[in-house]
């Protein structure tokens, strides 16, 4: 199996490898909260194209990417997204002009090269008719399989392994309302060669006991392990462990103090930690923070986390149990 990832939420960093899950790239603002550009000439409302089911084709990647980011999301407290018809317009034409390029798995496009209708997440939402200032990014990925798979399986694998990431896992814990899913296949010796892409927007204030977590208490199937992401986690070699993503509001401050995992045989296991203080790639925010064990993990294991931080200067802590499948991020 090779995988291509790419990620680009409102911050700018690297491509990704062969062979690997990674966050990256693209050109949106570093801001966190609205994608460059200059709405005022754009009166489009952000509602516009929000559908309350989704429309996605039953049985299709679409729906199963849609259906696994917004089920784990809600079941740790995250806002549910809606779909939203502009958005996927947008997501759609970038995941075409992927495929109409060799198949290369980018953020950005090339004015000039086939399929071309903009340079960044925000300016491609934009030509689809959202406005530019409720944008927050968006996530590309390719993938190719000598295994014969169901357009569902391939939309849940590339959906798990996003959210097991230490930079793609954002698309599960920011306080985001909206997202369009593109999807696009060319065929390679005889199977599918996948390239897929999200646009995300609409920051949104959340309520809860604050700071949220994924996993949380229960989550099941996660990634036991994750064999590579550009930007490449600091202190990682070979495969790791899945992330643990945490979340607050758009205008709070995480920084991430220490966590640890704990097996139902009392291994302990200490997690590494990134917060936007320490992310030296840029693309975690200030709102969010991130833990993860620089090994592996075992199959269908269950594990207890526990996180230590601040949010704004307050001291937190989260202890929670997860239990792992046999994916592999």
């Amino acid at each position: 199996m090779k995988k291509n990832y790419n990620l680009a939420i409102a911050a700018a960093a690297a491509a990704l490898m062969l062979s690997a899950c990674g966050g990256g790239g693209g050109g949106d603002s570093a801001s966190g909260t609205a994608a460059s550009g200059n709405s005022g000439s754009n009166t489009t409302s952000a509602s516009t194209g929000n559908v309350t089911t989704p429309t996605y084709s039953a049985s299709s990647a679409q729906l199963a990417v849609f259906n696994t980011i917004n089920s784990r999301r809600q079941a740790c407290g995250f806002p549910a997204l809606t779909e939203n018809t502009v958005l996927d317009t947008a997501a759609q034409a970038h995941a075409a002009y992927m495929g109409a390029n060799g198949g290369t798995v980018t953020d950005s496009e090339v004015s000039g090269n086939s399929g071309f209708t903009g340079v960044t997440y925000s300016d491609r939402a934009v030509k689809a008719g959202f406005p530019a200032s409720a944008v927050v990014g968006g996530m590309s990925a390719g993938f190719y399989t000598n295994s014969t798979l169901t357009e569902a399986d391939y939309g849940e694998q590339i959906a798990a392994e996003w959210l097991s990431g230490v930079y793609h896992s954002a698309l599960v814990d920011m306080p985001v309302t909206q997202i369009g899913v593109g999807w696009n296949e060319l065929q390679y010796n005889g199977f599918p060669e996948i390239q897929s892409s999200v646009t995300i927007a609409s920051l949104q204030t959340m309520t809860g006991n604050l700071p949220l977590t994924y996993p949380c208490e229960g989550t099941t199937d996660v990634p036991y392990q994750v064999v590579g992401e550009s930007p490449t986690p600091p202190n990682t070699s070979g495969a790791w462990g899945p992330a643990i993503s945490v979340g607050a509001n758009p205008t709070d401050t995480i920084r991430m103090t220490s966590g640890t995992l704990t097996d139902t045989s009392g291994n302990v296991i200490a997690m590494q930690v990134l917060d936007s203080s320490t992310d030296t790639s840029g693309v975690i925010k200030a709102y969010e923070g991130r833990a993860y064990p620089a090994v592996a993990l075992s199959k269908n294991t269950t594990y207890t986390a526990t996180v230590y931080g601040t949010t704004n200067g307050v001291a937190f802590t989260r202890t929670f149990s997860f239990t792992t499948g046999t994916k592999v991020g």
